[in-house]
């Protein structure tokens, strides 16, 4: 494991505030995305999470914070995932300043996820920056490469800079499933039938990959790798 540098601890505090920009919902709204996120939060209590021991002995060596990367169509359990294996370090996703953020915003507090509000566009520069700026305050952050827009499996070289940036590892996630439908999406998103058995392996991107110009390519074929599709 790469040395890393000096963060505060996971229970310094970010900036609860949304950004002035960054739209809120209240009331029967939040009510609602609170309810969505009930009801999801029970349909992950019954999913059959595997974690390989290569990828136990990995999480545990980390004593700092990390970026993990996973493919947009694999996002239904991350939230349940952070909680059952990082729970100290609760998972950190970038959402848009947008109304349909802000609906975003309250179900991600509703299943355990925290939100990071900020832009993707203009070049990224806010997205990155953000994400950047809650990894060096010792907390975790996800990313989705290929999101959120595609194409499907494509990544972006978003992840590969925030990590640099931040001077931490990035860890791939790989989910696969015994029984999920798949819906008409343009990732084709994975619905874990209930009680179905989900396996998970987790990969460390090597810190010389992060710093090569083919980074972004390293992490797709790694990824790709990892999730293996029916």
């Amino acid at each position: 494991m790469s040395a890393e540098p000096s963060v505060p601890s996971p229970a310094a505090v970010l900036p609860s505030a949304p950004a002035p920009a960054a739209q809120v919902i209240l009331g029967w709204k939040r009510a609602l995305a609170g309810l969505a996120g009930g009801l999801m939060r029970i349909w992950c209590f019954t999913l059959r999470i595997t974690l390989s021991e290569d990828s136990r002995r990995l999480l545990a060596g980390l004593d700092g914070p990390c970026l993990f990367v996973l493919w947009h169509n694999r996002l239904f359990a991350a939230a349940d995932i952070s909680r059952r294996f990082r729970p100290e370090r609760p998972l950190h996703c970038l959402v848009s300043s947008s109304k349909d953020g802000a609906w975003l915003t309250a179900f991600f507090n509703s299943v355990g996820l925290r939100a990071v509000r900020g832009s993707s566009s203009r070049g990224g520069r806010e997205a990155v920056s953000a994400l950047v700026a809650v990894l060096r305050a010792g907390h975790d952050a996800g990313i989705t490469p290929d999101g959120p827009r595609g194409p499907i499996y494509v990544c972006k070289p978003g992840a590969v800079v925030v990590a640099r940036r931040a001077g931490v590892p990035i860890l791939l996630i790989g989910m696969n499933y015994e029984s999920a439908w798949r819906l008409r999406s343009w990732d084709k998103f994975y619905l874990p039938r209930p009680f179905s058995r989900v396996h998970l392996r987790l990969r460390e991107l090597p810190m010389a990959a992060l710093r090569a110009e083919d980074g972004p390519a390293a992490l797709e074929a790694a990824l790709r790798e990892l999730n293996q599709d029916d």
